[in-house]
């Protein structure tokens, strides 16, 4: 039984020493177990509000019942905050803080504004101070729609450095009007400089500005007879009109906003956030917080808030559904401003987010009822012990021996778990033809990292019953108990659907035609499937890439490299002359012979 009495005696005398500045407080039970993570813009005034038991819901009062002690961290600024309650949250788990599974990176795009001539580029990773970012995108059609857009309107390039630094005549791009062709000259530093500006203008939203501007140079050059150059104008402002007539009414007036809401279902939240930028829609994802259960929604609000833009850019303005308490805060941490609408166009876009998350949670409740019952048929048509929460399922590939890969995927009641993804090069199997020796060394390798945590219910194995056999013989030492593995074999005509089933000490057997779990298995084997070959392709054609100068004679790393810059690739290495070669610092007359030697002959 807790005492709340108690928990709000040590709540109160942490009052009287909470500093009243801006910061992150945390919450602890008798057993050191940290409870709650939060953030205030004056952590005193904040954490007076837990003293009013009676306003608070039933979570909130159980999580005050168990309060032994608090600790606070002083920060600079609301934005410091933030960074820092999101960094105590992932690494405590606290069991009353929202969690928010945010394993998602989002495409960008970039452009260096240190350049001489700036390049185009899509990024995604840890943000550089020196570049300006735009974005996030929620899909890579969403950024390569846009990355077509800047190419037609202002024709900045998108090579890679060490291309644009070698080019001797313009490439495919300035014939077909996407590149100014900055690299031999066709364009000025300067007006290459004023194309960068404009397209940073455009993606802030200033569309209008620019088609003004662009009319008027074409009349320009109309007037002075220069009809090349106004050809070229005409195709650009055709291109922007197009764009605009694109734009959705709704959107046009909102220059960047990502638009956020919250709805609840079926006991579960779902969240979706939409990315506006420059009138278009970016693209839409959608969240399911967790631990949310007994809280209001702009408490999960709040709580998406802080976990995802510790992560993500925001957006000049976000539009959210549910009003806050401390929107102030809010902006001054995300220097951004927040807007609750309560009618006009910017309230239609988020009642439309609130039912896109209804409809997100619908989707989800009907997906896990479709895989619960799949997985109850499966504990009885397999006679398993217990409903399986980890499945892991593996595959081989190779080309002819070549490029030799494992791979692992996870399946849980959640659906696939992407990040728990494995890959592994086979290494110790001499005969790589020998896919029980594959699977053996795989499986291996798997139990030797396997622990509590990993530890899989069920494994899948694509093959008959000679690779379950194999399995079992390489595992022998290890301690499979409460692991079931089931190999799974083509079945007549290696028809999917009529698949047999092999288990240790009993019969094969086949599941019925077309059934709902025959689908579920067939569909987790082409995962596996799907995942080892597309792993097998980038290992092959990153071996391929490398194999053109790496396997020649005389030539380390430093001598590729410098190959590299002089050349732009290992395409124009091949295609280069001795004398071209020669020119290469570092490179003697005998090295370019071996090179040149090595591609000719």
């Amino acid at each position: 039984m807790l005492d709340i009495k108690k928990g709000l005696e040590n709540l109160k005398a942490h009052i009287k020493i909470a500093p009243e500045k801006p910061g992150v407080y945390r919450m602890i039970d008798d057993n050191e177990v940290v409870l709650y993570v939060g953030k205030a813009k004056n952590i005193k005034k904040r954490i007076v509000a837990y003293s009013h038991i009676n306003r608070l819901p039933k979570r909130l009062q159980q999580m005050v019942a168990q309060i032994a002690r608090m600790e606070f961290i002083v920060v600079e600024n609301e934005a410091r905050a933030l960074l820092v309650e999101n960094e105590l949250i992932k690494k405590y788990s606290p069991r009353y803080n929202i969690l928010l599974k945010d394993d998602k990176s989002f495409p960008y795009l970039m452009i260096d504004e240190h350049e001489e001539y700036p390049r185009l580029s899509k990024y995604r990773g840890t943000r550089k101070d020196k570049n300006r970012y735009f974005g996030p995108f929620a899909s890579v059609m969403a950024v390569n729609a846009a990355v077509d857009i800047l190419q037609k309107v202002f024709l900045l390039r998108s090579c890679r450095d060490n291309v644009f630094k070698n080019r001797q005549r313009p490439c495919l791009m300035y014939q077909i009007k996407r590149c100014s062709a900055p690299c031999v000259g066709k364009i000025s530093a300067e007006d290459y400089r004023d194309l960068v500006k404009k397209a940073i203008a455009f993606l802030e939203g200033k569309n209008s500005e620019i088609q003004k501007e662009l009319s008027e140079q074409m009349e320009k050059a109309s007037q002075t007879q220069d009809y090349e150059t106004a050809l070229v104008l005409r195709d650009r402002i055709r291109a922007l009109s197009t764009i605009q007539a694109r734009q959705n009414v709704e959107y046009s007036e909102i220059k960047s906003a990502d638009i956020i809401g919250v709805a609840e279902e079926s006991n579960l939240f779902g969240v979706e956030i939409f990315f506006i930028r420059s009138g278009q829609n970016c693209g839409n994802v959608v969240y399911f917080p967790t631990q949310a259960g007994g809280a209001e929604k702009k408490e999960v609000l709040e709580a998406f808030l802080g976990e995802f833009y510790a992560n993500h850019l925001p957006a000049k303005e976000i539009i959210v559904s549910e009003d806050l308490d401390n929107k102030d805060f809010w902006q001054k941490a995300l220097s951004s401003k927040v807007t609750v609408p309560k009618a006009g166009n910017k309230f239609k876009l988020v009642k439309f987010a609130c039912q896109n998350a209804v409809d997100a949670i619908r989707r989800k409740v009907a997906m896990e009822a479709s895989v619960k019952n799949n997985l109850t048929e499966f504990c009885k048509r397999f006679g398993l012990e217990k409903m399986p929460k980890r499945i892991e399922v593996y595959d081989n590939s190779h080309n002819q021996g070549s490029y030799a890969i494992g791979a692992m995927i996870v399946a849980t009641p959640d659906g696939f778990d992407k990040k728990n993804y494995r890959t592994f090069n086979i290494k110790y199997t001499d005969n790589t033809h020998d896919d029980f020796a594959m699977m053996k060394e795989v499986l291996k390798r798997r139990f030797d990292k396997m622990t509590k945590e990993n530890k899989p219910d069920v494994i899948l194995l694509d093959g008959g019953r000679g690779q379950l056999n194999a399995v079992y013989e390489a595992l022998a030492a290890y301690d499979l108990e409460g692991i079931e593995i089931i190999a799974i074999s083509k079945g007549p005509d290696r028809n999917a659907g009529k698949e047999f089933y092999h288990m240790k000490n009993k019969e094969s057997f086949a599941l019925e035609y077309r059934s709902p779990l025959a689908f579920y298995l067939q569909n987790l084997r082409d995962e596996a499937h799907r995942f080892a070959i597309g792993t097998h392709r980038k290992k092959r054609a990153k071996s391929m890439y490398k194999s053109s100068l790496d396997e020649i004679e005389g030539i380390g790393a430093k001598r590729k490299n410098d190959l590299l810059k002089y050349f732009g690739s290992a395409e124009d290495v091949k295609e280069a002359t001795l004398e071209d070669l020669q020119k290469v610092e570092g490179i003697s007359k005998k090295i370019a012979e071996k090179i040149y030697n090595y591609f000719h002959n």
